[in-house]
């Protein structure tokens, strides 16, 4: 009677394929036994146990590459071996997890590029009267903004929660989105302007919106690419927004000159 069992009858008893007993054959992780008298590899019992460890190792996670150094050495470096693959594991699930965090967030919209606390805001922002799309202008706005200065951006979102709760400051925000729509000559803008720069120097908590978010480095080119995303040169919302950065300095606020680089 012959002993052991082929190749197939191997890998069924084992519960993988015979590809892959040859694949472990071939990285060396078990030996490939001898052949018998009639020209076959029967698998005996040791053969057997072999291939079930390094089937388990292998769907722990435990690349094939260590296990054969694993499955030949001692009790204890065994187990520090396998604490140490536990550990890239939990690392691997973790970044797994966060990614699919990331997938839930981006069928979510906006919540895969902005924080809870901003997703909150620019849903309240319609309820305050502002339009879709000085919503979806916001929006990208912080998106931008959370990019530049991300070790502000936190901060910032407060000092707007706390402005929005001004109606007044509600209001001119709302005049500035009008006045995108003037001509760049019309004679309001200077006076929105003289209104805004008045209004954030009398509210130096609501100051914190314009001069808030400058970062440590580079900040006068983050400063710029934030402060005037969207605008187009020589426009209205362009005119506007130096008119208020110019009185502002002129009161001594610091803010990045716009010929700064």
């Amino acid at each position: 009677m012959t002993n052991g069992v082929t190749i197939g009858q191997a890998a069924a008893f084992v519960g993988v394929t015979v590809k892959t007993v040859r694949h472990y054959h071939k990285l060396g992780v078990a030996e490939e036994p001898e052949r018998d008298s009639s020209g076959y590899r029967r698998y005996g019992s040791a053969d057997l146990l072999r291939l079930v460890r390094v089937r388990t190792l292998a769907a722990a996670g435990v690349p094939l590459a260590e296990i054969g150094r694993l499955l030949d050495t001692d009790a204890a470096p065994f187990a520090a071996a396998l604490a140490d693959v536990e550990r890239q594991l939990t690392e691997r699930i973790e970044e797994l997890i966060a990614r699919r965090d990331t997938l839930h967030r981006l069928a979510d919209g906006d919540r895969a590029l902005l924080p809870d606390h901003a997703v909150a805001l620019l849903e309240r922002m319609p309820g305050l009267g502002f339009t879709p799309d000085e919503v979806a202008a916001t929006r990208d706005g912080w998106v931008l903004a959370k990019a530049l200065v991300p070790e502000g951006f936190d901060e910032y979102l407060t000092d707007v929660e706390h402005a929005l709760e001004d109606t007044r400051f509600v209001a001119l925000l709302r005049r500035g989105a009008e006045a995108a729509a003037w001509d760049p000559d019309d004679p309001r803008i200077p006076e929105l302007a003289t209104a805004a720069a008045e209004h954030y120097l009398a509210n130096p908590a609501q100051l914190k919106v314009v001069t808030g978010l400058q970062a440590r480095t580079e900040a006068a080119t983050r400063y710029k690419l934030i402060a005037h995303h969207g605008e187009e040169q020589g426009s209205a919302a362009a005119r506007l927004g130096a008119l208020v950065e110019a009185k502002l300095r002129a009161a001594g606020v610091r803010l990045p000159r716009p010929d700064a680089h």
